[in-house]
């Protein structure tokens, strides 16, 4: 029955030595202590001197202690590699091979507060880099975190959670704002920040950010010519199409109501559109006529014209009012362009 339930429960590996002498010592340390041996390798035991007088109990206590040296001795010469092992002189007791290895590979202060500096300045230059997500990111932050830990810095979780509200990329400042003004950051959890900033990040790849371009729809195509009552719009960030009636449409051809010039049944099918002279770019316009106050933001756009037209001068970006031109409608009527420049969408 014992010999069953030992079985049952693995034992712990005896960790290998592999140069990295401050990791290893706290895994070794630890495997003794769950052993009960680590008084012999931290204090170690006294030999009587030769010839000393020793009671029956004294000799029992001295075997039984150095009969466990030899097993903390054996667990040991298991971790530490032979060419290792050659470079220790004394080996008697294992608390010499332990401090024999300590001062080999410990290192001083010097080298100590080396390390130290650099992992601070890399804990301080740690930014989430674009297209990182937010479990990496965590993950480069904890880990420079714990070596910190390691060689005895003392990281505060607050001090962690600080640092990565402070260096998340631009598209989490809102979500950053949200959570500094409705939690007490001196009270949240590394464990809770990184689980908020998830949820967030799970939306960006739902939603993904729209670009800011101008898109302009139609439910059918206007012809040059043509007369429209509060026809169609294009508006940025790409706003749904809006419903069109034909019905409210003037050609203006004849007049008439339902339908444009292009397809007028009294038209000769003849080019008429709005031109400078032969030799000029061609200018289309569209016309809008609204019942209510005006619109600033109503524009019409199409796609096969170089040059568009517009009546309000406090559009332009830039405009050489200095330009002078006759322009010919579609309609037969001309007006004068008193300006040339850009306007800005």
């Amino acid at each position: 029955m014992s010999s069953t339930s030992e079985c049952q429960f693995a034992q712990p590996a005896i960790p290998r030595f592999d140069c990295h002498y401050d990791h290893w010592s706290m895994l070794m340390e630890n495997f003794l202590r769950s052993k009960e041996y680590w008084s012999l390798v931290e204090t170690g035991y006294d030999e009587p001197q030769a010839n000393a007088a020793v009671t029956e109990a004294q000799q029992k206590r001295l075997d039984e202690m150095k009969l466990k040296d030899l097993k903390v001795k054996n667990y040991l010469f298991q971790a530490i590699d032979k060419t290792i092992l050659e470079t220790i002189l004394q080996k008697n007791t294992s608390k010499q091979i332990w401090d024999s290895m300590k001062k080999k590979y410990e290192g001083n202060a010097r080298v100590k507060r080396s390390i130290l500096q650099a992992l601070r300045r890399d804990f301080e230059t740690l930014e989430m880099k674009s297209g990182e997500c937010i479990i990496d990111y965590f993950s480069r932050v904890m880990s420079v975190s714990n070596k910190m830990r390691f060689h005895r810095e003392q990281m505060r979780e607050v001090t962690i959670v600080e640092k990565i509200l402070r260096s998340l990329t631009d598209n989490f400042n809102y979500i950053v704002c949200s959570i500094e003004e409705s939690k007490d950051t001196d009270t949240l959890t590394i464990d809770e920040l990184q689980s908020s900033l998830i949820v967030h990040e799970q939306e960006f790849h739902k939603k993904p950010v729209e670009e800011q371009a101008l898109k302009v729809t139609i439910d059918e195509r206007i012809g040059a010519g043509g007369r429209g009552r509060n026809s169609y719009r294009g508006r940025g960030r790409g706003r749904g199409r809006q419903a069109f009636n034909r019905a409210t449409v003037e050609c203006y051809r004849c007049h008439q109501l339902g339908h444009f010039r292009y397809d007028c049944p009294t038209w000769n099918k003849e080019a008429n559109y709005a031109e400078l002279e032969e030799h000029e770019d061609v200018l289309l316009m569209a016309y809008v006529e609204e019942h209510e106050a005006m619109r600033n933001d109503l524009w019409f756009l199409d796609s096969g014209c170089s040059n568009h037209m517009c009546g309000d001068a406090r559009m332009f970006s830039e405009l050489d009012e200095s330009f002078r031109q006759q322009v010919k409608l579609g309609n037969n009527s001309r007006i004068t362009v008193k300006g040339r420049g850009n306007v800005r969408l």
